[in-house]
């Protein structure tokens, strides 16, 4: 789901330097679908990300005034909205190591590729979005946005071995829970 460089948006982005209310909203509209799909990939739930959303495009009317034609907007509103996830999930894991310890999940050991094949793009988003938010926010940068531990690792706050654990454990969960998918799915399909 990419957002089309055309002349509208340019001419939206160029009226919404000039506080234009119109143009800002007609913006939101047309980046809303891509902004809530990168979103949905750091989040447990829609209502989450829409908050992210919300947050990132604040940030995108802030900046646009850095925004250079000559990029895709669609990428540079995609590069905001990572960045706005990562500083949600920052926010979160410090309320969160304030009130309660956290669980490590079990490392399953085998996996078997053919899984992804049966299922669909919501099923894994699904499986993504029930992982630990730390997990989640690894798994997503590493294996969805393309960061290296080194970078997951300065983004976050943590040490890139804590990256590379935390990935491991992710990936782990998410085989079982593809596993477990795929034994349901047999169960009640043959």
């Amino acid at each position: 789901m990419n957002l089309p460089d055309s002349k509208e948006i340019q001419e939206l982005i160029r009226r919404c330097r000039k506080h234009n209310r119109k143009a800002q909203e007609r913006l939101f509209k047309l980046a809303y679908p891509l902004a809530l799909n990168v979103s949905r990939r750091y989040t447990q739930d829609l209502d989450e990300a829409r908050s992210i959303v919300n947050e990132g495009m604040l940030k995108v009317f802030r900046q646009l005034e850095t925004y250079s034609p000559d990029l895709s907007f669609g990428g540079w509103l995609r590069r905001i909205m990572v960045h706005s996830a990562i500083d949600h999930y920052r926010r979160r894991k410090r309320y969160e190591d304030r009130f309660r310890s956290y669980e490590e999940a079990p490392i399953s050991p085998s996996f078997n590729d053919d899984l992804l094949d049966k299922i669909s793009a919501e099923e894994i988003l699904a499986l993504v979005q029930n992982l630990s938010p730390a997990y989640r926010m690894v798994f997503s940068l590493y294996a969805v946005e393309g960061y290296t531990h080194r970078e997951i690792a300065e983004q976050l706050g943590i040490s890139e071995g804590t990256s590379k654990s935390n990935y491991a454990k992710a990936r782990a969960g998410m085989q079982k829970a593809l596993a477990a998918l795929h034994l349901e799915k047999k169960k009640y399909h043959g």
